[in-house]
């Protein structure tokens, strides 16, 4: 890419210092150079953004002093070199305090003195733009992290994929278990994202009849069907300079796969009842469940649409993969209920946070959320209890139980593991219940290191 060239301002009367001045700064052939006369000449154009502006002291409209404060108000960041005739330390000493990057001296020296100012002035400024940029760098990492909450290792490295991602418009898939926050990534990569100003609009493919899809997607015309009474823009076109997410992406069947993609091609669609293509300027993120190249190769979705749609790929862990990260979201869910709800702050007791922990949560951050705030309704005081806290999973308790191809000892702790906290760690009781000896359940508390879950009622 060409870099841009540097824009110096040169502001002098002396025809004689103007040619000079100006002569010195053609030295380096990345300069671009602009000669004014007159302070007000210069400041009327500031606005072109010079990097460097050589500022004669003396002018015939205005005090040197004078212009020097302005260019300063208007954009500190310009690099101000004062040219003076006279030799008065008390005047230099204030304009250097007044912003000024140096002070020469018109004499035999000048040209070395101003080409030293310059290469400093522009040291100077690259420095700052580096560190601007590694701040906006780390001030997008703290905006993910606002509206995505973790710390886990997989988490770390979808923080990764959304620094890419927002550095270009390169179309970004997302798969991942249902509710593990797709859409949350996807608004995330739109506002950090040069398109943050333009609409973030999401539309969910399952949710619209295939038969409606196309209109809701291109819109329509007035007349184009019964019951077009007026003209409707579809959701291409509400999304024009901004951000379309389209969710559940592998649901489309295959007519409109085939639409999309010419949509996709030609950067164009029309209307329902249409005849003029309307061109559109959005980003596209898409969104499944399901494993787009495994839909492929079962032939549910075209091969050409894939490759069109891949682009930046971001997979999702599932929460049970993230450790930690569920103590994390559960307590940030709590805060958020007990804040909007008008209650006094709440936490988790240990016990309560290691039966969180122990959960696979198939319906993962939304199934979380969800437990959260009944757990927080149902507490009796500031800590949550692990009686307070009720699963109730829509999947079947089969699929729950063998989501995670666990080994046979394992699958023994986690049977053990529910019946402790169903009847409140009474292991007498879960003996009886499960017909083993509770002899075996206090082995194995022992073995797994266990016993802080459990109280012993013998």
């Amino acid at each position: 890419m060409k870099q841009l060239n540097t824009l110096v301002f040169i502001v002098e009367d002396d025809p004689m210092y103007q040619k000079m001045v100006k002569y010195i700064m053609e030295l380096n052939p990345d300069h671009e150079v602009r000669v004014f006369s007159k302070g007000r000449d210069c400041l009327k154009h500031l606005d072109e953004k010079p990097a460097i502006v050589s500022l004669d002291y003396s002018l015939p409209d205005m005090e040197g002093a004078e212009v020097l404060k302005k260019i300063k108000t208007h954009d500190p960041n310009i690099g101000v070199i004062v040219l003076s005739g006279q030799q008065d330390v008390a005047t230099a000493v204030n304009l250097l305090k007044e912003g000024a990057d140096d002070y020469v001296i018109k004499d035999n020296e000048t040209k070395d003195r101003l080409l030293l100012s310059v290469n400093k002035i522009k040291e100077k400024q690259s420095l700052v733009n580096q560190v601007n940029q590694l701040k906006q760098q780390l001030d997008q990492r703290g905006e993910f992290r606002k509206n995505i909450i973790g710390n886990s290792r997989p988490m770390e490295y979808v923080f990764s994929l959304i620094e890419k991602a927002v550095k270009t418009d390169i179309t970004v898939s997302i798969t991942g278990e249902t509710g593990t926050g797709k859409e949350v990534v996807a608004k995330a990569i739109h506002q950090n994202s040069s398109r943050r100003k333009g609409p973030f609009v999401a539309i969910n493919m399952s949710a619209i009849p295939s038969e409606l899809l196309e209109s809701e997607l291109f819109g329509y015309e007035k007349g184009a069907f019964t019951g077009a009474q007026s003209q409707k823009k579809g959701q291409f076109e509400l999304a024009d300079g901004g951000t379309l997410f389209l969710d559940e992406i592998t649901e489309l069947d295959m007519s409109m796969q085939a639409k999309l993609l010419r949509a996709l091609q030609e950067r164009e669609f029309m209307r329902v009842g249409g005849s003029k293509p309307i061109a559109f300027n959005v980003r596209i993120i898409t969104a499944s469940h399901k494993d787009m190249a495994e839909e492929v190769a079962k032939g549910n979705f075209r091969e050409d649409l894939y490759y069109r749609l891949l682009g930046l790929s971001i997979e999702l862990p599932p929460l049970r993969d993230r450790g930690n990260d569920v103590l994390l979201l559960a307590q940030h869910f709590l805060n958020e209920f007990t804040k909007a709800n008008g209650m006094e702050r709440m936490s988790f007791s240990e016990e309560a946070r290691q039966k969180l922990l122990d959960y696979p949560f198939p319906g993962n951050v939304r199934e979380l959320k969800a437990v959260v705030d009944l757990a927080a309704v149902m507490a009796s005081g500031p800590s949550i209890m692990p009686e307070d806290i009720r699963f109730n999973s829509a999947r079947s308790k089969e699929e729950n139980f063998l989501h995670e191809e666990l080994t046979l000892e394992e699958y023994k702790e986690r049977i053990i593991r529910h019946y402790l906290g169903k009847y409140n760690n009474d292991v007498l009781f879960v003996a009886k219940k499960l017909g083993i000896g509770k002899s075996t359940i206090y082995r194995m508390l022992k073995e797994k290191d266990l016993r802080r879950s459990a109280s012993v009622y013998a």
